[in-house]
């Protein structure tokens, strides 16, 4: 239960993540967004990165073993690694249409997968 906490969590934080790095390229094309300065755009991806953390920190909590959770540190990272490309992934297939992802960058990400079963492996 709490590997799959973990997950969700960590999909969560990276969702919001994401809106606060690259959320902000796509201002400009609603009406509110266009005149917003970048100290603007600023304050809001750092408020956006406020939630993210409210995530973040849970999840590497709830899921480190030393805290009773079932990942070593590694894993943790590796974990995130392959949550934060999965969730960039649906967001620039739903947000940035124009956007194309050529068999280089599908390759690149089954790689970032592999090094999950590989840091998974007991050898």
């Amino acid at each position: 239960m709490r590997a799959i906490k973990t997950i969700v969590f960590l999909i969560i934080s990276n969702s919001f993540m994401t809106m606060a790095w690259y959320g902000h390229l796509k201002f400009k094309d609603f009406s509110w967004g266009k005149s917003l300065g970048l100290f603007t755009i600023i304050l809001i991806s750092w408020g956006l990165a406020f939630f993210e953390y409210l995530f973040q920190v849970p999840a590497n909590r709830i899921g480190y073993r030393d805290e009773g959770g079932p990942f070593n540190l590694v894993q943790l990272k590796t974990i995130q690694e392959a949550v934060t490309l999965s969730v960039f992934l649906v967001f620039t297939l739903i947000f940035f249409k124009n956007e194309k992802l050529a068999w280089n960058h599908l390759v690149g990400f089954a790689l970032i997968i592999a090094a999950v079963f590989f840091i998974f492996k007991k050898w």
